[in-house]
């Protein structure tokens, strides 16, 4: 999706950051085993059965010594695919979070950790499935599997080996057990429904809509994102110019095309769904070539360091970014204890590391709901997210039952616009914003493929 050269300009300080921790064995037995009672007294793990990735013995370098442990995989992008700049935040946002957990005594008796079993999935379907067989043994769950398409092809083995998941990715599809296999945790809007959600608050607050076009890579996130916009169009008999595909990978320096179709559309506003690579390209030339529209980003188009390129100019006149969550340091209790946990005043290189926090909610859910039926079996987790999951997202997103009829699911987006006055580079101007076109759509099957 974007060369080597241009990750490396946009990883900067993210990349850098994360040091990625060695292999390391934390399996339990497949046969399922009873925490026994802790010497001199009860432990809140007492009569939990468990089996893979879960032991009796403490995590390494555990904060509580007395505790078991859980052992969560990772798998993403942290080196050499366009999102690293982002996805090493995740990663630290999630180990941050678990932290957290740990400090507030962890799960019924059990510390979590996931450091041992992170991975590098460089954005490529091969290398996430390899990567998938590599630590399974070890674990209980997936706190993170990056990507969509990344996702889908090692859907079938975490069905196979009943290991429920956290996807790194908005798509529609994980939102339906038909498409998600009923391993997969989402949190927040999809990219399909966030379209929606950021083109009504266009029309409502901005301007009308007369042409619109989607730009997005095939077969991977931003075909779910032009799938909404598209609907959206149809809805409210809006001229749709049709999807410009920059093929995944195709490098950033190499998106003329793209922006020829853009300058040709005649459209007014642009959908846009790739990496933050192509959007300083994309968006920097459409506008120096004269294009006078607006662009309506999904949540992965931004990074703050977009504000150190020459494109800085166009983004900050031309370009809105659609979320779900708010960004760092927009009031919630999830912020503050996020604020907690890096320090006073401390900032994250940029909103991955909130992303990567929020989305744990879910799945720290339901491990407190399999402990508190006594089964924190892999199957006994499999159990409790199909049976639907409470979250409480402490502010961060609506709360909502998880792994509930697709009807109910979040249909939030929030509005931000790029600020050099910002924190992240980015304000925001709203959170839980329901578009009536994003309420009204008929959510019965995934918007796109992929």
């Amino acid at each position: 999706m974007v060369s080597k050269r241009m990750a490396k300009v946009l990883a900067g300080a993210g990349a850098a950051a994360l040091v990625l921790v060695g292999c390391s064995s934390g399996g339990g037995d497949a046969t399922p085993t009873q925490a026994a009672s802790s010497e001199g007294g009860t432990s809140p793990r007492d009569g939990i059965v468990f089996d893979v990735g879960v032991t009796e013995e403490p995590c390494p370098e555990a904060i509580n010594p007395d505790n078991g442990c859980i052992y969560l995989g990772v798998l993403s992008d942290l080196t050499e695919g366009p999102f690293a700049p982002l996805a090493t935040q995740v990663v630290t946002g999630q180990q941050d979070f678990w932290t957290y957990v740990n400090q507030q005594g962890g799960i019924s008796g059990f510390d979590v950790n996931m450091a041992a079993n992170t991975r590098d999935n460089k954005y490529d379907p091969a290398v996430h499935s390899q990567e998938y067989r590599a630590i399974e043994p070890n674990i209980l769950a997936l706190a993170q599997t990056l990507g969509t398409p990344q996702t889908q092809a090692i859907l079938g083995d975490m069905e196979a080996d009943s290991v429920i998941g956290v996807p790194a990715s908005w798509w529609s599809g994980w939102q339906f057990p038909e498409t998600d296999g009923g391993v997969l945790l989402e949190s927040g809007s999809s990219y399909c429904i966030a379209a929606m959600g950021g083109l009504d608050w266009w029309v409502e607050n901005k301007a009308p809509i007369k042409k619109l076009v989607a730009v997005g890579y095939p077969g991977d996130y931003g075909g779910d994102y032009a799938a909404g916009a598209e609907a959206w169009a149809a809805a409210n008999g809006v001229e749709f110019a049709g999807i410009v595909e920059t093929a995944p990978n195709a490098v950033a320096g190499n998106q003329d095309a793209a922006v020829s179709a853009i300058l040709e559309s005649g459209a007014d506003v642009v959908a846009v769904g790739v990496g933050p690579g192509e959007v300083a390209e994309v968006i920097g030339k459409a506008v120096a070539s004269g294009f006078k529209g607006q662009f309506l980003g999904a949540a992965p188009t931004w990074n703050p360091l977009l504000l150190q390129t020459a494109a800085a100019p166009a983004l900050v006149a031309s370009y809105t970014n659609v979320g779900t969550t708010g960004t760092f340091g927009t009031p919630s209790a999830a912020m503050d204890a996020m604020q907690a946990q890096l320090g006073e005043g401390a900032l994250p290189a940029n909103d991955g590391y909130t992303y990567g926090w929020v989305w744990q909610y879910p799945l720290k859910a339901a491990l407190e709901k399999a402990a508190a039926s006594g089964d924190l079996t892999r199957e006994g987790l499999v159990a409790a997210v199909q049976g639907g999951v409470e979250v409480d997202y402490e502010g961060a997103l609506p709360n909502s039952l998880v792994g509930g009829p697709p009807a109910d699911v979040d249909r939030s987006v929030s509005i931000n616009i790029p600020s050099e006055d910002a924190a992240l580079g980015i304000e925001t101007l709203l959170t839980g914003y329901v578009g009536p076109t994003a309420a009204a759509y008929d959510y019965s099957q995934p918007c796109s493929g992929a």
